[in-house]
């Protein structure tokens, strides 16, 4: 890990990026500082990198926070990804939007191989032994789950990676996410299962890191890049890890072009109040107010206070 310093004391950080390692040296940014907070759920799954990118509409640079959701060198199973801390120690630091990068299996023929998609819709197939809530021990909250991703924010991810399209970036503006428990890949019966359910992608990622986004009012918006056919296709083999890595890496550029390409639609000032999710504040102050001050325990109040100061004193 680089040499820089172990905290960062400058402009809050407004804007994150869950993803893999590959993503944490986009070109035009620079790694100015790595911190590592620590929250009621625990640490995040890796030092939290703070990148500084060139704004195009102010002589500042823009603070981007990146979170490697595997960890440093891909040890955490997806069950094992701890969601709660990150999404926790990303809000602590002032992040209100967060751009999610994930590989995909395809369960679409038009969804190739090396094709990004905008997903706006999830069908939850996790076995609930992911921790998916802030509001648990003595405090009930019930946030809205219509719409999993942010739709403003799709709206400009989509614009940026249709701009690259000449580039070799080819996109698909909506589909489905399957989030499955794995860390096994689907039996054939479940890929097309999946399938008959109009699931047009498939991965362990997407959940509960949405479900905790939307609690933690932070705008959310996962960018899939299609590495294989899952197991349903039957003569492009069924998908291994080799395959997976092998796109995956094929694919690397095409990925940080189209996140740099987000991070600097993003950095302009035009879209401040989207960066800030000024739509979602508040909403979940109301969602938690079900359970009453006497009902509260304080175990509950104190987590839920040091996410949401001032919300349920």
């Amino acid at each position: 890990m680089a040499d820089v310093p172990s905290h960062y004391n400058a402009d809050p950080i407004h804007i994150a990026v869950i993803g893999g390692t590959g993503l944490q040296h986009l070109p035009g940014f620079s790694h100015v500082a790595t911190v590592e907070p620590d929250t009621p759920w625990g640490k995040p799954s890796s030092p939290i990198s703070v990148l500084h990118h060139p704004s195009p509409s102010s002589h500042k640079p823009v603070p981007i926070a990146f979170v490697s959701r595997h960890g440093l060198h891909h040890e955490l199973a997806p069950h094992e990804v701890p969601a709660r801390a990150n999404i926790a120690a990303l809000r602590y630091l002032g992040v209100r939007t967060i751009i999610a990068f994930s590989a995909v299996g395809s369960l679409q023929e038009h969804i190739k191989p090396r094709d990004f998609v905008v997903p706006d819709q999830i069908i939850d197939r996790t076995k609930g032994i992911r921790p998916f809530t802030f509001f648990e021990g003595g405090m009930v909250g019930h946030v809205g789950f219509a719409d999993p991703f942010d739709p403003p924010l799709a709206k400009i991810v989509r614009q940026c990676g249709h701009s690259l399209e000449g580039e070799g970036v080819a996109l698909h503006d909506k589909g489905t996410v399957v989030c499955m428990e794995g860390p096994q890949f689907s039996t054939r019966a479940e890929s097309n299962l999946y399938r008959q359910w109009g699931g047009s992608v498939i991965n362990m990622s997407a959940l509960p890191e949405a479900k905790l986004a939307k609690e933690a009012e932070i705008s959310y918006q996962m960018i899939c890049m299609s590495t294989d056919y899952d197991c349903w296709h039957e003569s492009a083999g069924d998908v291994t890890v080799e395959m997976v890595m092998g796109n995956m890496k094929a694919n690397s550029e095409n990925a940080r072009r189209f996140v740099g390409a987000v991070l600097n639609e993003l950095s302009k000032e035009e879209h401040g109040d989207q960066v800030l999710a000024k739509h979602l504040a508040g909403q979940t102050k109301f969602a938690g107010s079900i359970t009453g001050a006497h009902g509260r325990s304080q175990v509950a109040k104190e987590k839920l206070g040091w996410l949401f100061p001032g919300y349920f004193d």
